[in-house]
């Protein structure tokens, strides 16, 4: 059983499904207005807000999904991969645990939460159907682009814990590689889930078509 919080539509079963990974040292209820706002306007969705895995390094009640004590950008990309088999068994019990499928999941995350979810997106191409990654980065960038999971870059130009250059870099590289992506960076905002960038969120989330639709349409046409 992990721990965390359940929030479950009204007298439906759950057409999709939100699992939203906090940050480093916050916890699951950090994420509930980030959920509430999703759930205004995805009303037959379930949402799925874990824990991280680990006590925060720095005290008090938050956790971490892997330590950043001594973290740097030879060692951070270990330390992911390291924590994504948890984050996989995580990711299949809540959708075993809400009865949806994996194109019907969308996987968001903050920051450390953002970092997982976009590593996840390449290690484990299709487990979800979207990725929303908040000030994120990629541990490193991929050298191969998912192909049935669709990312959605979301950050803030005045961001200065991770800067919003990770996210162009990840955008650039993959657009390089043919994957199926979106970047919206909002001037004026720095590191945190602002209103602003939830509404470009929502945007994506109910007006792109992923990119693996338009080739099969396009090969059907052909």
């Amino acid at each position: 059983m992990y721990q965390g919080l359940e929030l479950w539509p009204e007298a439906t079963q759950p057409q999709q499904l939100f699992i939203l990974l906090h940050g480093l040292g916050a916890q699951a209820a950090d994420m509930v207005p980030l959920a509430d706002r999703l759930k205004h306007e995805f009303p037959q969705a379930a949402f799925f807000l874990p824990d991280a895995t680990y006590p925060f390094d720095g005290g008090g009640n938050g956790r971490q999904w892997y330590s950043n004590s001594g973290i740097n950008d030879e060692n951070r990309a270990a330390r992911v991969a390291a924590e994504l088999p948890v984050l996989f068994a995580l990711v299949s019990y809540a959708q075993k645990r809400f009865n949806v499928l994996q194109t019907d999941t969308a996987l968001a995350g903050f920051s450390q939460g953002a970092i997982m979810a976009l590593q996840f997106s390449v290690q484990h191409d299709g487990l979800v159907g979207r990725v929303l990654a908040f000030s994120g980065r990629f541990a490193a960038l991929p050298e191969k682009a998912p192909e049935l999971t669709t990312v959605h870059l979301l950050h803030g130009e005045d961001d200065s814990v991770i800067a919003a250059e990770h996210a162009r870099a990840a955008y650039a590289r993959m657009m390089q590689l043919e994957g199926d992506a979106t970047l919206d960076l909002v001037p004026g905002v720095g590191h945190e889930i602002h209103p602003l960038l939830c509404d470009r969120a929502i945007h994506r989330l109910k007006s792109s078509i992923p990119l693996r639709s338009w080739k099969r349409a396009m090969n059907s046409a052909t």
